[in-house]
């Protein structure tokens, strides 16, 4: 049988593949849409229920299920992140559960530490840092369940106290989401509730809008590196679209005490992760 006859035999498309390799190899692809949809979904529902971005949720299943490298994982989580804010945001701006004058101040000053962060981050002791932020954010979470017995620490700084506390919050979330990649609604939105008197609803609302700009520029510098899963980024921002307004209405109506409880639970268990944390550059010896 000549060349032309056997690929004809193998399939009749001229190349030796039977038509169904066809479907075969179209099948991949479509699963990993589905599957970006899927985790943008998730991602979107946690990070606006409960103020954090998603972003906890979104790059570790993207690094697992779809074998993205870690810094791809980053710059997609940030891209994704802008959507997530603003999508997010949209139920308790209608619930009046966000203050955009402390968003925009938040957010204005995190942009301006979060280059210096990501300067020192491959020149400080990344495990001990990410250790003392994790002991940090469970510290927070303890201030967080005991707000109502802590007494004066309970009463909201005002006047120029309350500014100095946003810039500062706003500069310290800036400075560690650079140095250790996070996306900063976790200290956000400890610091309004605890040192401002948010209630949990307004400190995640304000949380979420200040993430936007962050969140862009982060996820533009990623962009530019070519560290953006651009071919399936659309099924994620879907998925993430409608899972932040899920998200951002479902907490509308979870009383505030029992979603601080709920976001102190979760800062407990990132800080935990982060405490065991280890890192690919870290030497035996712990350095």
């Amino acid at each position: 049988m000549s060349g032309n006859g056997r690929r004809l035999f193998a399939g009749g498309n001229g190349v030796g593949c039977p038509h169904h390799c066809w479907g075969n190899r179209k099948k991949p692809r479509l699963w990993r849409r589905k599957l970006n949809f899927a985790i943008g979904l998730a991602g979107g529902t946690f990070g606006s229920l409960f103020g954090l971005g998603g972003g906890v949720i979104i790059v570790p299943l993207l690094v697992r299920f779809l074998g993205l490298p870690q810094h791809t994982a980053h710059g997609t989580s940030l891209m994704s992140l802008v959507f997530t804010g603003f999508v997010g945001s949209l139920p308790y701006l209608w619930y009046r559960h966000l203050d955009a004058s402390s968003a925009f101040i938040l957010a204005l000053s995190a942009m301006g530490t979060a280059h210096l962060g990501a300067k020192f981050c491959h020149t400080l002791p990344e495990r001990k840092l990410k250790r003392y932020f994790g002991v940090f954010l469970m510290v927070m979470a303890f201030f967080l369940l005991s707000k109502q017995y802590l007494g004066a620490l309970s009463d909201p700084l005002t006047g120029v106290a309350r500014w100095l506390t946003l810039i500062g919050a706003g500069l310290l979330t800036g400075f560690l989401s650079g140095l250790m990649g996070i996306g900063g609604g976790a200290i956000m939105i400890a610091f309004l509730a605890i040192l401002l008197g948010f209630d949990q609803h307004l400190a995640q609302g304000t949380a979420l809008l200040a993430m936007i700009p962050g969140g862009a520029i982060g996820g533009w510098t990623y962009w530019k590196n070519g560290q953006v899963d651009k071919n399936n980024l659309l099924p994620l921002i879907i998925g993430i679209t409608l899972g932040a307004l899920a998200g951002g209405t479902l907490a509308q109506y979870i009383p505030t005490d029992k979603l601080r409880i709920f976001f102190a639970m979760i800062l407990i268990g990132l800080g935990y992760r982060y405490t065991q944390q280890k890192t690919s550059k870290e030497s035996p010896n712990g350095n």
